[in-house]
C-alpha cells in the first residue's frame, strides 16, 4: 500500500486522473491525501467531487477555503461570486449527499505513525501540534453540529481578529481558527495574520514571514504537508515542509507526492485547469475508479 498526497484540485479532474495513472493508483490498496480546495475555479467541480466521493474509502481529506465557501453557499446562495464554478454542484440531484460528505471532513489530519500533519494553508507558529489538533477539532465539531453549522458558516468570513487569543469565544474564535488553517500565508512570530499578500516568499510585509519560516515555530521537527499557496510553485526550501499547490487551475501543474519517500510527479495543466495539449493524448480514456452516476 502506498500513500500519496495531492495538491489543490479546484475542479481539475483530468489532471488528477493523469497523476493517478502515472503511479498506477489502486483505490483498493493505496491511499490518497487531499490538501483541500477540491472545488471551484476549475472546469469540473461537480465531476471532481463525484469522482472523489466514489473513492471516499481510499481518501483522507482536509478542507480548504473554497470547500468551506461551497458549504456556505449551499446554506446561502447569495454568497456565490461571479468567479465561482460551484452552482452546478448546488443544483445537482446528488448535492445533499456530496455536501454532507464534505461537511464531515477535517481541517487538520495527523498521522501519528509517520509524524506527519496535513493542513490546507498551515499551522501558526505559536501553536504546538497538540494545540493545533485541539483547535481544529473545535471547528470540525461546529461544522458537524446541526445547531451550529449555519452560524459558523455565516460567521467565518472576515479578516478580524487577525491574531489568536485563547479568550476568544463563539464564532469569532472559530473564524480565527479557520483563517489559520485555510487562508494563512504570512504572519508574525506571534501569529498575527496578513491575509492580503498572496505572492511569493520575498513579498512578505514588514515584520511578517511565511508561517513556516519563523525560527521559534513550535511545530519544528513535525513534517507538514500543505497547499493553498500557488505562488510558491511547490518550493519552500524548508526541511520537513511540503508545499503541493503548484497552480493547476492557473495553468501550472498538478502535483502528487509519495508521502513516505517524498518523490513527486506532476501533470501539466492548461490555462483552464484541464490537461495541457501535449499531455492529453498520452492519457487513456478509462479511469482507475468510477464516479457514481
Amino acid at each position: 500500500m502506498t500513500t500519496y498526497a495531492v495538491g489543490d484540485l479546484q475542479g481539475c479532474l483530468e489532471p488528477l486522473k493523469c497523476l493517478l495513472r502515472q503511479v498506477a493508483f489502486d483505490p483498493k490498496l493505496d491511499r490518497l491525501w487531499l490538501v483541500g480546495d477540491l472545488v471551484n475555479r476549475g472546469p469540473q467541480s461537480l465531476e471532481t467531487l463525484r469522482f472523489l466521493y466514489g473513492m471516499r474509502e481510499s481518501l483522507v481529506c482536509v478542507l480548504g477555503n473554497h470547500d468551506l465557501h461551497l458549504l456556505a453557499a449551499a446554506n446561502n446562495i447569495e454568497r456565490l461570486k461571479k468567479s465561482d464554478t460551484l452552482r452546478e454542484i448546488l443544483e445537482a440531484p446528488d448535492a445533499a449527499e456530496l455536501l454532507e460528505w464534505l461537511r464531515q471532513q477535517k481541517l487538520m489530519h495527523y498521522d501519528e505513525q509517520r509524524d506527519v500533519a496535513m493542513v490546507h494553508a498551515g499551522i501558526p507558529p505559536q501553536w504546538s501540534l497538540r494545540k493545533a489538533l485541539k483547535y481544529a477539532a473545535e471547528a470540525e465539531a461546529a461544522l458537524r453540529d446541526d445547531n451550529l453549522f449555519a452560524l459558523y458558516l455565516d460567521g467565518m468570513y472576515g479578516n478580524e481578529p487577525a491574531k489568536w487569543d485563547s479568550d476568544l469565544t463563539g464564532v469569532t474564535r472559530l473564524r480565527v481558527i479557520t483563517n489559520y488553517f485555510t487562508r494563512m500565508r504570512f504572519c508574525t512570530a506571534d501569529g498575527k495574520l496578513d491575509l492580503k499578500s498572496k505572492e511569493g516568499l520575498d513579498t512578505a510585509p514588514p515584520g511578517y514571514k511565511p508561517w513556516f519560516q519563523h525560527k521559534e515555530r513550535k511545530t519544528h521537527g513535525l513534517r507538514i504537508i500543505f497547499g493553498h499557496w500557488a505562488a510558491l510553485e511547490g518550493n519552500v526550501q524548508e526541511p520537513g515542509i511540503s508545499a503541493l499547490d503548484t497552480g493547476c487551475v492557473w495553468g501550472g501543474s498538478l502535483t502528487l507526492m509519495n508521502v513516505d519517500s517524498g518523490e513527486r510527479v506532476s501533470c501539466k495543466c492548461d490555462e483552464h485547469g484541464g490537461l495541457a495539449p501535449s499531455v492529453a493524448p498520452l492519457i487513456p480514456e478509462t479511469s482507475p475508479v468510477s464516479a457514481p452516476r
